[in-house]
C-alpha cells in the first residue's frame, strides 16, 4: 500500500479558507400592501354605515371587503411572516379573519346559509361583534409598546365595534351613524400609516408616531 502525500499547502488553504457568508435576510415593508387595503375596507363600511345606501343594502360593501381588504390582509400577514415579523403577522393575519368572516357573515344572513332565521339574525351579529371587540380589545392591550399611533388605532377600532354592537342591540340608526364616523376616523389614521410606510419604502423619512403607552 502507497502512502498518499497531502502537501503543507493545501492543508494551510483548507484551514485558512473563510466560511462562506450567509445569505442576506430578505427585506420589506408588509404594511404597504396591509394598510391601503385596510383603508379601502373601512371607508366602506363606514359610508355603509351612516347611511350612504338603504339598510337593506348591508352588502354593498361586501365586494370591497371580500375580494381586496380580506385578501390584502392575508397577503400582508403571510409576507410579515416570511420576514419574521411576529407583531405585525399577528395584527394583520387578525384583521384578515375579521374582514373575511365580516363578509361571510352578511353573505350568511342574507342568503340564510347559515339556518339562523330573521328572529335570530340580530342575536347572530352581537355573537359576531362581541367576539371580535374581545379579540380586538386584546390585541389593543398586547400592543402598547408599539408606538401611539398604532394604539390609537386599535383603540379606535374597540371603540366603533361598541357603538355598532350598541346599535345592533338598541337598533338605534344615530349610534349607528356615529360607530361610522368612528370608522372613518379610523381609517384617517390608516392613511397616516400608509404615508409612513410609503415614505420609508422610498427612501424618505419615517413620520412621527408617537411614544408608545408602555415604554422598554
Amino acid at each position: 500500500m502507497t502512502d498518499v502525500a497531502v502537501a503543507p499547502t493545501d492543508l494551510i488553504a483548507d484551514v485558512s479558507a473563510p466560511p462562506s457568508e450567509p445569505a442576506p435576510a430578505p427585506t420589506g415593508n408588509p404594511a404597504t400592501v396591509g394598510v391601503p387595503t385596510f383603508i379601502v375596507g373601512s371607508v366602506a363600511l363606514g359610508m355603509v354605515l351612516i347611511g350612504v345606501v338603504p339598510a337593506t343594502a348591508v352588502g354593498a360593501s361586501i365586494p370591497i371587503i371580500l375580494a381586496a381588504t380580506g385578501v390584502g390582509q392575508l397577503v400582508a400577514a403571510v409576507w410579515a411572516s416570511s420576514l419574521g415579523q411576529n407583531a405585525v403577522a399577528a395584527i394583520f393575519g387578525i384583521f384578515s379573519g375579521f374582514w373575511f368572516s365580516y363578509a361571510a357573515l352578511v353573505l350568511g344572513l342574507t342568503h340564510n346559509w347559515y339556518g339562523v332565521g330573521a328572529d335570530n339574525a340580530v342575536a347572530t351579529q352581537e355573537v359576531f361583534l362581541t367576539s371580535w371587540l374581545v379579540v380586538i380589545v386584546l390585541l389593543t392591550l398586547a400592543t402598547l409598546r408599539l408606538p401611539a399611533a398604532f394604539t390609537l388605532l386599535f383603540a379606535l377600532i374597540d371603540l366603533a365595534l361598541v357603538l355598532v354592537l350598541i346599535a345592533t342591540a338598541q337598533g338605534s340608526s344615530a349610534v349607528q351613524t356615529a360607530a361610522g364616523w368612528v370608522v372613518f376616523a379610523f381609517a384617517a389614521v390608516g392613511a397616516y400609516l400608509f404615508f409612513d410606510a410609503m415614505s420609508t419604502s422610498t427612501g424618505g423619512r419615517a413620520l412621527p408616531m408617537g411614544r408608545p403607552v408602555l415604554g422598554g
